[in-house]
């Protein structure tokens, strides 16, 4: 009789310790990946409104040499 660890289908589930796509899991089940999507959305935000508000700066001046 077969070894039902080797066979096809035993072979075809993911190990525990991978996701389904195989990548490996986080220690919390993923709050900590979802923390730090949280902060860098944040600092992504902060950083485009910085940059808009320095360019509409740069056209007010712009308007003001005229």
């Amino acid at each position: 009789m077969a070894d039902p660890t080797t066979t096809p289908a035993a072979a075809a589930l993911p190990a525990p310790d991978t996701r389904a796509d195989g990548a490996p899991k986080t220690m919390d089940a993923g709050k900590w990946a979802n923390r730090r999507v949280y902060h860098r959305l944040v600092i992504y935000t902060v950083g485009i409104h910085a940059f808009a508000g320095f360019i509409m700066l740069l056209f007010e001046l712009g308007t003001r040499n005229k």
